[in-house]
């Protein structure tokens, strides 16, 4: 029989035990296929040409996110593949077959799983590249057609990323097999992923670990200026190595320290799992760590998609909370305007706010600003219906007024100390209320009470003139308004599809002369401009699912297959009498603590990673944070009844 032959026959017969590795492999072809057949999808080419330009950004940053696991998961996948078939195959060498030959036996069986989960995948991904653009669209809650249009291009761009990985480790398992020994492919099946160390080593381990995973805990939550960024970069890479060290040192020695104590261990059938769950710790750390770190991760990003939707929505009303801006340096424009508006539309509400600019050499922070009295941004308020929630501000006292952003790398600090021209002034809030709408997204602004307003406008008036006399005297003064103030005008009007007639006319009174000034600001209702983020926070959503089904999926594979192995061990026990009801119940409870320890760290870690999130979008995720614990839970409930069902049924017990 040929090798080819031989090699077709294995795997047809051995296809169940296939079974679960090709499921998870044609699961993340698909995934991938689908977010690159997005780039090459019109759907969304009906949002404007920068919208598209962002959305495809955020694409193709999830899809290297996606090969990037796509890799760690084959490598996984593969080595699972291979120590479990080493055993059977190494039995060829008392046939006669060299190692080569024997390696050409693996490569084939597993080309053939990689090609079986390609095609099923990508074939998984053509059918359901509907599903996933209409459920895509529907989290979004944009209003654009679903146009479906088959190309090759995602075909061949999935096929080209994934077929590379694929042979790397195929090609790196024919050479393990060539060069390992007949006793070390027969015993592999028994030999652990954990290498032999003291005990000493593993403590030493599980020290680095704790100590690793605390202070990238305490860097993920502290509190430090402008490098808040690079805190949470190292953050990351201490709790991935800490998650690591803590599943290879530090649980091992908790169980083993578990197993010597009577009072616990001749309790609920535990001397019949725990001294195996020792095993499985030092045999499968690996994978709870892979599986802890990919929850953290789906807890972040759908901590991410809550919270930009939010932001959305923030920004989304703080640039239409009015329809038009006047800005002028004409103080009665107010009653021309008005008139203007009325004609053609009904006037929701409309304010007039006066304020004046200084720049950053009279600040100690070096930022210029713009200065608002308290009296004329609370009587805003009260006419445009923003809340304003400032009884009062001392003379020393300002507020600093800026808008609604998608996410700052720049500390939010309320309270901090301010000062103009050398006079500390105590910054008591940071407000992001659209008091000057489309104005605040450009520039900075500060409220100050009214005699400290009067103060520095006057001063700003004296340098204005003493600037003007200093170069031409008689000319200047003629030129320098007595009025340095800049007054804006905001409007918002009732029926927003009338919006083009009052623009048209508002256009009308716009000019720059030298004395004088008027410029609109026609903020449309429809403006599609941000729509991208609405579909940041959808493909965050479906990152999240990713995420924990792969989580899932890599579990249930490492458990389906250790099942095979423990089949002898449980024949023993029930010939030693033990009833197949106990060594359930021990079976059930020995899989439970496999999902049970990567799930508690991840929901500790996770605790950490949304705050870190919260400090970068200002936004409270802790809801968010438990709602997405609760959901894993219930996917994880899922994957654990199926592995306890298979389990039982491939190890045999009755």
């Amino acid at each position: 029989m040929s090798i080819g032959r031989l090699a077709f026959q294995n795997f047809r017969k051995s296809f169940h035990n296939y079974f679960s590795m090709i499921l998870s492999l044609a699961f993340t072809v698909l995934i991938l296929y689908n977010f690159v057949n997005l780039t090459f999808a019109e759907t969304f080419q009906a949002l404007g040409e920068r919208n598209k330009e962002y959305i495809d950004i955020i694409i193709r940053v999830i899809s290297f996110v996606l090969v990037c696991f796509m890799f760690f998961f084959i490598w996984y996948a593969t080595n699972v593949f291979l120590t479990k078939r080493k055993k059977e195959i190494g039995i060829y060498v008392f046939m006669g077959l060299t190692n080569r030959k024997i390696g050409k036996l693996y490569m084939l069986e597993t080309g053939l799983t990689g090609i079986v989960a390609l095609v099923l995948g990508i074939g998984a991904g053509m059918v359901t590249t509907w599903l996933f653009q209409m459920i895509l669209i529907w989290l979004s809650e944009i209003a654009i057609a679903i146009s479906f249009r088959f190309t090759w291009q995602p075909i061949v761009i999935t096929a080209v990323i994934y077929t590379p990985i694929y042979a790397f480790f195929v090609l790196k398992g024919y050479g393990n097999i060539v060069k390992s020994s007949v006793l070390e492919m027969i015993s592999a099946a028994r030999q652990n992923e954990y290498v032999k160390e003291s005990g000493l080593l593993l403590l030493i381990k599980a020290a680095l670990g704790v100590c690793i995973l605390a202070n990238g805990y305490a860097l993920a939550i502290r509190e430090d200026g402008y490098n808040v960024m690079g805190n949470l970069l190292l953050a990351t890479v201490l709790v991935i190595v800490g998650t690591y060290l803590l599943f290879g040192g530090f649980l091992p020695i908790l169980f083993q320290r578990l197993s010597k104590r009577k009072s616990f261990l001749y309790r609920r059938e535990r001397t019949l799992w725990i001294n195996n769950i020792v095993f499985r710790m030092k045999k499968n750390y690996r994978t709870y760590a892979m599986t802890c770190v990919l929850l953290t991760c789906s807890v972040t990003a759908i901590a991410a998609a809550f919270a930009e939707k939010g932001k959305y929505n923030n920004m989304v009303n703080f640039r239409n909370h009015y329809t038009f801006q006047i800005i002028s340096d004409r103080p009665e424009l107010e009653a021309e305007v008005t008139a203007l508006i009325a004609e053609d539309n009904e006037i929701a509400y409309h304010g007039c706010l006066p304020f004046f600019g200084m720049d950053g050499s009279h600040f100690s922070n070096g930022y210029s600003q713009g200065i608002m009295a308290f009296s004329d941004v609370k009587r805003l308020a009260e006419d445009t219906g923003i809340d304003f929630p400032y009884e009062s501000l001392a003379d020393d006292e300002l507020i600093k007024v800026s808008y609604e952003m998608l996410m700052s790398f720049v500390p939010d600090e309320k309270e901090q100390t301010i000062e103009i021209d050398g006079r500390p002034f105590h910054q008591i809030d940071k407000t992001t209320a659209p008091y000057l709408g489309y104005f605040q997204e450009s520039h900075g602004y500060y409220i100050v009470s009214d005699s400290v307003y009067a103060e520095l406008l006057s001063q700003c008036q004296e340098e204005r003139l003493s600037q003007c006399q200093e170069e031409l005297l008689s000319q200047c003064q003629a030129e320098v308004p007595a009025d340095i103030q800049t007054y804006t005008y905001n409007y918002k009007i009732v029926d927003a599809g009338n919006f083009d007639v009052s623009r048209e006319k508002l256009n009308g009174l716009t000019y720059t002369a030298e004395e004088s000034y008027v410029g609109l600001v026609a903020l449309d209702p429809d403006s599609d401009e941000i729509e991208w983020i609405k579909v940041e926070y959808s493909l965050c959503v479906f990152v999240f699912l990713v995420f924990v089904l792969a989580s899932g999926s890599i579990l249930f594979m490492r458990l389906y297959n250790d099942a095979f192995e423990e089949k002898e061990r449980y024949v023993i026990l029930q010939k030693m009498g033990i009833s197949p009801r106990t060594l359930r119940r021990a079976a059930a409870r020995e899989l439970l603590a496999a999902y049970a320890m990567p799930f508690l760290l991840m929901t500790l870690s996770s605790w950490f990673s949304v705050h870190s999130l919260e400090k970068l979008i200002s936004k409270n995720l802790k809801t968010v944070n438990l709602l997405s614990v609760v959901i894993i839970f219930l996917f994880f409930a899922v994957f654990y009844g199926l592995s306890v069902l298979f389990y039982r049924k491939n190890a045999e017990i009755l």
